[in-house]
This record gives C-alpha cells, structure tokens and sequence, in this order.
C-alpha cells in the first residue's frame, strides 16, 4: 500500500459505491462531484489498482474494487459503533456477549445451555438467529463471540472458525395428551400409524432420525415438518403429532407444553457446539459454557 493511502479518500470511495454514482455521492457528502471524483482516483493511484469502471450511466466495483469495499464495509461499520462503544466504557460496568443462534437449533435447549452464564452481574447478552452459513460469516468477521449450533463448522480454508462440542443429549419421543394413549402402544412401530412431527432436514438431527426409522422397519406418518423447532413444539402439544426432541429440555417441555415422554429414540442424540473465531474460547463467559473440566 502506498504512502498516499487515506480513511478519507477510502470512505469517499465507500460512498460513491454504496451510492451508485459520483453524482449521488456527491450530493450525500455535500461535495462538488469533481473533488469526489478526485479523492477516489487518489485512493486508486495509491492502491495501484482500478476500483471503479463505467457501465450505462452509472459506476460499478472493478474486482479490485470488491475486495477495497469488503474492508471499507468492515472499517466504517466498526466506527459507527465507536460512540456506543465508548459510551458503554464509562457508564456502568457491563460484559457484553453476543451469541449467534442457528435457527435450527432449539430455542429450549439454548436456555439450558445459556444457564452457567445467565447469573453474570451487569450482564449484557445480545442474541441473534440467523442462518448457520450466515452466522459463521459474522463470526469469521468478529461480530459475533460465539455461535451455538447443532454441527460442528464445515471445513474451510477460507473460514477461520473452530468448533467446541458443549454437550450432546439423547433425543426422546412426546406425545400431547390426545395421542399418548395410542402412540404408547406398541412403541416405536406405534410411529407408523400416529401422527408423526420431524424437523425438516436443515437441522442435523433428521438425518440420524431417518437412520432410526430405516434400522427399526418404522414407516412413519408424518403429518407435518418444521424448520423452527418452536413451531414443532406447538403444533405438537396442540394435538397435531407426536414429536422428537432432546431429553436435555425434557422438565421445561412437559411443564410447559404439557406433553408426556412416550420413550428413547434408541441410539439417536443431538449435538451442540460453541463455534469460535479462535482455537481457544477467549471470552470469560464462553468459557462458563463448558461443562466442569471440559
């Protein structure tokens, strides 16, 4: 990088990209477009690459120019949060964690694995579900402290990610009040004829769940399928299905569903990692998510 590298020629650039144009970039700034357009080349002349080319009337991102933006969106979003950050650093002492949540992993189960943290003084615990793809994307980037998901992070030379294995729980069977009676007998070839509920197959699980059925000669009805394990557990407890689900929320789904546990899905479990931009968990909190001497 050359010694005329600016921030200010680079958030002109950031501008005239998010813009569209050196004309619109100019009127958000409150330039003359002709000093706008002089800033950017000053950024290209000491990068030493083209970041901007002409197509119709507008502008559009050179390669060069993709990879300048990616920084550039990193830069000045990390300034945006610069006053808050500040803010935060003389007011009340607080610890701040943010937490990714993949959006098949089931929302009892990430109480339960939240609880050794929960307790925290002055804690401050942001949450986000997204995605596992998307998340492990804002990890990578430093966004996020940790993600919890059900799968370790795919290989990925390009992903600096690791992945921690907090607990694995066996999955069980429930039933509402409405169906217990008839799935009860003759459980598990009792599925083939009750109403069945499986997540669909974005969560880890319906994989070893569909082994299950294939090694017990089980053809399930299924009556429903669901992306959002809240959902399944709804729609369950309302009387639409009987349900798997880990017997790690097992207290906490009868008591507040009101479903009965019909039996184990033998040799079949759902896995929950804590995902780390770093090999070794560094935030205080994450490391409270780890079993004693785990």
């Amino acid at each position: 990088m050359g010694p005329g590298f600016s921030y200010r020629h680079l958030y002109y650039f950031w501008v005239v990209a998010k813009e569209g144009g050196m004309a619109r970039a100019a009127e958000r700034l409150g330039m003359a477009v002709q000093t706008v357009s002089t800033q950017v080349r000053e950024l290209e002349r000491s990068l030493g690459y083209a970041l901007l080319k002409p197509a119709g009337r507008g502008l559009v991102l050179t390669d060069a120019g993709l990879a300048a933006m990616r920084q550039a969106e990193q830069i000045f979003q990390l300034g945006e949060q610069l006053p808050a950050v500040v803010h935060d650093a003389v007011g009340t002492p607080t610890v701040r964690l943010v937490v990714g949540i993949a959006d098949e992993l089931p929302k009892l189960a990430v109480r339960s694995l939240m609880q050794p943290v929960m307790q925290e003084p002055h804690l401050r615990l942001l949450c986000l579900v997204d995605e596992f793809a998307d998340l492990l994307g804002d990890l990578a980037l430093h966004r996020l402290d940790v993600v919890l998901a059900d799968r370790a992070a795919p290989p990925n030379p390009n992903l600096k990610v690791y992945s921690h294995l907090l607990c694995a729980s066996p999955i069980s069977w429930y039933a509402p009040a409405s169906l217990y009676a008839a799935a009860r007998r003759g459980f598990p070839q009792s599925l083939a004829k009750v109403p069945v509920l499986l997540p669909t197959t974005h969560a880890a699980v319906r994989a070893r769940l569909d082994q299950w059925f294939e090694r017990e000669g089980i053809q399930p009805h299924v009556t429903g399928e669901f992306e959002d394990s809240a959902l399944l557990k709804t729609f369950g407890a309302a009387g639409m299905g009987v349900f798997p689900m880990a017997s790690l929320v097992h207290d906490e789904l009868t008591t507040r569903y009101g479903v009965k546990r019909l039996g184990d899905c033998a040799g079949v479990e759902e896995q929950f990692f804590a995902i780390g931009a770093s090999r070794k968990l560094l935030h205080p909190l994450v490391q409270k998510l780890f079993p004693a001497g785990g």
